[in-house]
């Protein structure tokens, strides 16, 4: 990992990016890091990261999480409506949250979280940090013209992921070393050519193309890349996924020891080289 001489605020920072149902690779990534004892002293999430984020923050465990969705229906997070600001409210979402949250506040959570959200009515990223907890998670969660947009303050907010789907620069500064988790990797991938799937797909582009700059900022990055075969509303699969995200982390974390093995034999050789002159 990149190691910094400045004094920096935490120590392990985990950033989450946004990507629907491919988010619950989110829990298999937490579950490997669970079982290595890299419990984050930081989290930022968008998002599917922003759900995921904020239960882990919690105090949920990845094992925890999982049981919470296995078995659930879209239904029991959207309620259809007549089009006006998006096809589907965001009242159950917001029950689900309060009805399985211990925390209010940003400020009772176990482990200090960032939520990612957009201010539609200025056009620009905001980041959440203290205060009420539900709405910006659910604001964050809320993909343009599906949800309906979620007022904080006098403002509109939507998905996160319009301008930073891969939060990793909002923690970067304040951590000495970041795990990054993108669930949506910038790979092409067949799809139905319907109004729903042009939709995704267009989505999906966009909030793929602000993440190249923050995947540069990791110190280790997971990746999902199978992960893309699933649908975004997915819920029938949850265990699949998670299984994905466990396989990438272990990938990945397999690939930086390697990387650090090398960096020490080159170390050493060049040590004994300068012994020699």
């Amino acid at each position: 990992m990149k190691k910094s001489s400045s004094k920096k605020k935490y120590n392990l920072g985990l950033a989450l990016s946004g990507g629907g149902a491919k988010g619950f690779a989110h829990v298999g990534v937490y579950r490997f890091l669970e079982e290595c004892g890299l419990i984050p002293d930081v989290i930022s999430g968008t998002s599917a990261g922003a759900l995921a984020g904020v239960l882990f923050a919690d105090g949920y465990s990845a094992d925890d999480v999982e049981k919470i969705f296995t078995g659930r229906e879209f239904s029991e997070f959207a309620g259809i409506q007549i089009p006006k600001s998006g096809l589907f409210d965001n009242k159950r979402f917001r029950h689900f949250l309060k009805q399985h949250l211990r925390a209010n506040c940003f400020e009772d959570l176990k482990i200090p979280l960032t939520v990612i959200a957009t201010d539609l009515d200025r056009g620009q990223s905001r980041e959440f940090r203290s205060g009420p907890l539900v709405e910006p998670v659910v604001a964050s969660c809320c993909m343009p013209v599906i949800f309906s947009p979620v007022e904080i303050d006098g403002s509109h907010y939507v998905d996160g992921g319009l301008f930073c789907n891969f939060p990793v620069s909002t923690i970067r500064e304040a951590c000495r070393y970041i795990i990054g988790v993108n669930v949506s990797p910038l790979i092409a991938q067949k799809y139905k050519q319907t109004l729903w799937g042009i939709a995704e797909r267009s989505y999906h582009y966009m909030f793929r193309a602000n993440t190249l700059e923050d995947r540069l900022l990791c110190d280790i990055l997971v990746e999902t890349k199978d992960a893309g075969v699933y649908k975004t509303f997915d819920l029938e699969n949850v265990s699949q996924i998670a299984g994905l995200g466990y396989d990438a982390a272990v990938e990945a974390f397999d690939r930086y020891v390697e990387e650090q093995q090398m960096i020490v034999k080159v170390l050493a050789a060049r040590k004994d080289r300068l012994k020699k002159k």
